[in-house]
């Protein structure tokens, strides 16, 4: 007798052991399932954000003097030609680039003429950041913005076509969509006796241009 009231007086707590593990683990699974809400609405979210990116934010990063030190990427050209470079301007639609091997004149290449960029796989994931505010200022400085601001300093200039001719000389005028070339060699400053011939060129023939003075943007 005395041994079957022991017995009853252990079937309660008993009992309570088991509601109070039912009780943790319907906890355990109310919190698993409220991070995986959470992780799922940061996920959608950082999707959609993604989906937003430009590519002129991504190289924006790579420019940015607050992201550590500058990357060298490997910049694919529509004329075949495959730079490794450091971004150091953006504009509305072009990219400023400073070689890394070579010759230290600078190249100034449209956003479209861009095939491909090579980098880093960790610098990869720091351009789909969240790119800092740029200045209202650089969107508005487009390619043919910069161009006329090499018309202003006479800079020598090769402009290399996306058919992979390159032409010397310098840049006369720019235009909305198109620039005039005075054709002379390389390197030499422009006179009418060293000119050997003009060129009107569009924006859409040129691949990249390299010049001997660019403004530099952040």
């Amino acid at each position: 007798m005395d041994n079957s009231g022991d017995a009853v007086r252990r079937v309660p707590y008993s009992h309570s052991v088991r509601w109070d593990r039912f009780f943790d683990d319907l906890e355990d699974q109310l919190a698993s399932e409220w991070e995986a809400e959470r992780a799922a609405l940061d996920t959608e979210a950082e999707r959609l954000r993604l989906s937003r990116v430009t590519l002129a934010e991504r190289l924006a990063l790579l420019c940015s003097r607050d992201t550590g030190p500058a990357t060298v990427a490997s910049f694919d050209l529509t004329d075949g030609t495959s730079l490794r470079a450091t971004v150091t301007g953006l504009g509305a639609d072009w990219v400023a680039l400073a070689p890394a091997e070579g010759s230290a004149a600078a190249v100034i290449a449209p956003l479209a003429a861009i095939t491909t960029v090579g980098m880093p796989h960790a610098d990869l994931l720091r351009t789909a950041r969240p790119a800092p505010p740029r200045s209202a200022l650089a969107d508005r400085l487009t390619f043919g913005f910069v161009l006329r601001d090499l018309v202003r300093r006479r800079a020598p200039v090769a402009v290399h076509l996306v058919s992979g001719r390159v032409l010397t000389g310098t840049i006369d005028r720019a235009g909305a969509d198109h620039l005039d070339l005075a054709l002379h060699e390389p390197g030499s400053p422009r006179r009418a006796h060293a000119v050997s011939g003009y060129r009107l060129v569009p924006f859409a023939a040129v691949s990249w241009i390299r010049a001997d003075d660019v403004p530099t943007l952040t």
